[in-house]
């Protein structure tokens, strides 16, 4: 039996499990607070405070960090790779740390895991990273020679639940088509085909606005926007990041409170209307890549609690065929299988960044 720890940092928490093999034991959502966030310029600096939180909570539930034989960590905005499961080496710590891509909360997954295996002198990984980029050759024409579509995508959870969705219709995950939205504090839009995502839209680019996320925006406008010397170049990244979507319109970045407002305040309904309208907009664009061919449009992350939001959705979507929903996120047990196909030998650890075929 392989007991693994899992680690999983978000904006706002910083979720952790312990396995027995692929049975879970542990899991605890320890909160991390705006309060808390603001404290800190760059997520980097996160770290010692996220892995304190993370000891004192393993303590209390009577575990020690040096029992695990593996440590999982969610992968973030790295060098584009394939899905697979990772080996976490100095290189993607050193990109993670620099923050080439972006600053996410996600970024501090290889870095806690590694510092926590360091106890255990055990293994640690990464499972399908943000940066999974296995778009097409024809998906990355951007129009610009100079600038190449790219993929950021909630990879682990996108393709945990699109196997679950194949197995339950009886099918192998590899001979799916799917278009998978990831409703969450970011949104991400899919489309599966062959066991790869071969094309993206997402909150940070050409996607749909999100809680705190802009989506794609008016190149001609955005760039009066950059030059008008009202933010520096870093203000307008972590406003890119986390300062536009429903918080930047409505003052919070809860759908819950977007929908309680909506019921009796205009701008709200308005700005809530315009969500269900692009993300289901990005969905019908994402099923043409396929030519409209899928098994399923499947609708999670944590918006798709809301049975409001997926009664929305679905009216806009319905004639596009199948609809599946699946609530929240599977990310903690997809780090944990992904850590214990490698214990296990049935799947081999990739090099980072050298095992890939889709650097960008």
């Amino acid at each position: 039996m392989f007991k693994i720890l899992t680690v999983n940092p978000g904006s706002t928490s910083t979720k952790i499990g312990v396995f027995e093999d692929d049975r879970c034991v542990l899991e605890k959502n320890i909160l991390f607070p705006d309060s808390e966030r603001k404290k800190y310029a760059r997520i980097r600096e996160q770290l010692d405070n996220r892995f304190n939180s993370i000891s004192a909570a393993l303590r209390e539930a009577g575990f020690s960090l040096s029992e695990f034989d593996a440590v999982s960590g969610r992968g973030g905005l790295l060098a584009g790779v394939r899905s697979g499961t990772y080996l976490i080496n100095n290189i993607m710590i050193k990109d993670a740390e620099e923050a080439l891509r972006g600053e996410h909360a996600s970024n501090l997954g290889c870095m806690l895991a590694r510092k926590i295996a360091a106890f255990s002198a055990c293994p640690a990984f990464i499972v399908d990273p943000v940066s999974v980029n296995e778009l097409t050759a024809v998906a990355k024409i951007s129009g610009a020679p100079e600038i190449e579509r790219g993929s950021l995508v909630h990879a682990l959870n996108q393709r945990s639940v699109a196997r679950k969705v194949a197995a339950g219709q009886g099918k192998e995950y590899e001979e799916c088509k799917f278009v998978v939205a990831h409703l969450g504090s970011g949104v991400t839009i899919g489309v599966h085909s062959g066991g790869r995502i071969i094309d993206v839209v997402g909150a940070k680019s050409d996607g749909p606005f999100s809680p705190e996320r802009a989506g794609g925006l008016p190149a001609d406008k955005l760039i009066e926007f950059c030059f008008s010397g009202l933010y520096t170049k870093d203000e307008l990244l972590v406003k890119l990041l986390s300062g536009w979507g429903f918080i930047s319109y409505l003052g919070t970045r809860d759908l819950r409170e977007v929908l309680k407002m909506a019921e009796s305040d205009k701008k709200a309904r308005l700005i809530y209307e315009a969500f269900v309208y692009q993300v289901a907009k990005g969905i019908g664009e994402l099923a043409t890549v396929v030519n409209g061919c899928l098994d399923a449009v499947v609708i999670t992350g944590g918006m798709a609690y809301s049975e409001k939001l997926c009664h929305d959705l679905c009216e806009k979507i319905a004639f596009i065929g199948r609809i599946e929903i699946v609530p929240g996120e599977d990310e903690q047990a997809a780090l944990a299988l992904g850590a214990l196909r490698v214990l296990e030998g049935t799947e081999p650890a990739l090099r980072y960044p050298s095992d890939n075929e889709h650097n960008c």
